[in-house]
């Protein structure tokens, strides 16, 4: 019998696959985005990142507007908003206008980190580093952007005033815990990919928690990866997309996602790689039948109030396809 229900939300990264232009990556976006709300999933955030040739989502809040405007009831929101990259000010403007467009639909997910090289960052910003450190008075900035209090201040973001913006503290180490938990915001932990703080940053958060006016206990959103087809043989193919995607990025040679093909020894060999398979902890390939036990037993574990799942699938229509399988999953999970 299920003892904790679990929400379930997509992440996306606006994946650009191979011989796909940026128009159809951001169409096919808007189509899972439209595909995710027919399926019954809670939201659906776009990440930020930069430099990066197999990922669109450079323009986040851009993005959000799109997707918004081509839905009508799924929550739409950052996964997060890098918010050093950002001055508060423009952020709660932008994020103040696309709640005022779509009111109760969206979300501001708030990280510390760049989303892109060293080089990039700088680009970005010339103090980033400054600004990383500075990310907890940022995010009180933001919080007092949207207050009606702000209203007698100098400087305001007045299109964000008495906005409702819900906002999430994201975070692949256990600092962001700690912040989350003193200003008693959600917080979500990036598990699909940075493994090794999970559990420490969960406790962390969970029981230094202060409970706020827009919180009164914990809420935790953890994330996963899922592949999930109608065999367990057709899921591994699927699955070699995603694991060339992680050697591009360990040796630096990043190219658009890669087209599937046979899971090979040679791919065996790389999964065994301890990068490899501790970056990949947390993923879950296979049918439905063979991957469901296995998202039951990390529900149980972690006791998540909601999954994020990621599903760097090369094709669109097999992406649908893994997202209405494990939304299945999680309705089955929940009777």
């Amino acid at each position: 019998m299920k003892t904790h229900k679990t929400s379930y939300s997509i992440l996306d990264l606006a994946l650009v696959s191979q011989n796909h232009t940026l128009k159809q990556t951001y169409a096919n976006v808007l189509h899972l985005a439209q595909q995710a709300e027919s399926f019954g999933y809670k939201r659906y955030w776009l990440a930020e990142h930069h430099n990066s040739t197999n990922i669109g989502s450079t323009a986040t809040s851009i993005l959000i507007g799109y997707v918004a405007q081509g839905t009508t009831k799924i929550t739409i929101g950052s996964g997060g908003i890098m918010l050093p990259n950002h001055s508060p000010l423009i952020v709660a403007e932008q994020f103040g206008t696309l709640a005022t467009l779509y009111p109760n639909r969206i979300d501001l997910g708030l990280g510390r980190a760049p989303g892109t090289d060293r080089e990039t960052a700088e680009a970005i910003r010339s103090d980033f580093m400054e600004a990383a450190h500075a990310f907890p008075n940022m995010v009180g900035q933001i919080q007092q952007y949207f207050s009606v209090d702000n209203a007698t201040s100098k400087v305001r973001a007045t299109v964000a005033e008495g906005v409702s913006v819900p906002i999430y503290i994201l975070g692949s180490s256990t600092d962001s815990a700690h912040l989350a938990s003193k200003k008693g915001l959600p917080y979500a932990f990036a598990s699909h990919f940075a493994t090794s703080h999970l559990w420490d940053a969960l406790e962390i958060y969970r029981s230094k928690f202060h409970p706020s006016a827009v919180l009164q206990n914990p809420y935790v959103i953890v994330g996963l990866n899922i592949i999930i087809a109608d065999t367990d043989e057709e899921a591994e193919r699927l699955f070699t997309s995603l694991i060339s995607m992680i050697v591009g990025l360990f040796t630096g040679k990043r190219q658009a996602v890669q087209p599937p093909t046979d899971m090979t020894d040679d791919y065996r060999e790389i999964l065994k790689n301890p990068q490899v398979h501790q970056m990949l902890k947390y993923t879950f390939v296979g049918s439905k039948n063979t991957v469901k036990p296995k998202i039951k037993e990390f529900m149980d574990q972690t006791k998540a109030d909601e999954f994020i799942a990621v599903s760097n699938i090369y094709d669109i229509n097999d992406r649908i396809k893994s997202y209405k399988y494990f939304a299945q999953i999680m309705d089955e999970l929940s009777n």
